[in-house]
């Protein structure tokens, strides 16, 4: 082969391989940032199903009740406590994993089934009862996520939601 051919075939490998590399280097790395974005949600999800498993252990706290729950002794209000402890800093590490202001669709969907749990356990009167203290010490961008769920469920269109 003549110089000339060899600068050639150096000017097509650097016009069409160096974009080419670029762009498989770019999508590999969007591809491997979904499955890491797709096991952490697995995770968490999997840690909210060990949650349902010590909610099903304690029915005599009747967590999963939409009514006030009344007549509890002093050892099954400290179960209660511990166990919407669990459920409130499971909720806040998936917001602080899984929530973003500009989510992709994929994220969102992901994010959007956590947010109808959270929706689901603020409208339950015994957990809402237990917010502020449930709330203390945590992420301040969670905590306003949070009211912000609570007074979106105590308004009109959210009753019409429900019922």
């Amino acid at each position: 082969m003549s110089l000339e051919s060899w600068e050639l075939l150096s000017y097509i490998v650097t016009v069409v391989g160096l974009p080419l590399a670029i762009f498989v280097f770019l999508y590999e790395q969007r591809k491997e940032r979904e499955n890491e974005d797709e096991e952490v949600y697995q995770l968490v999800s999997d840690n909210y199903q060990d949650f349902l498993r010590i909610a099903l252990e304690n029915p005599d706290l009747r967590l999963f009740s939409t009514e006030a729950v009344e007549g509890l002794n002093d050892e099954q209000r400290e179960r209660q406590l511990i166990i919407f402890t669990m459920l409130m800093s499971l909720f806040e590490r998936a917001y602080l994993l899984l929530y973003d202001e500009n989510m992709s669709p994929k994220q969102a969907r992901r994010w959007n089934s956590w947010e109808d749990f959270i929706i689901e356990w603020c409208r339950k009167p015994h957990f809402r009862a237990l917010l502020p203290q449930l709330l203390h010490g945590e992420d301040p961008g969670f905590v306003r996520y949070l009211r912000q769920v609570v007074a979106a469920s105590d308004s009109p269109a959210a009753d019409k939601a429900r019922g």
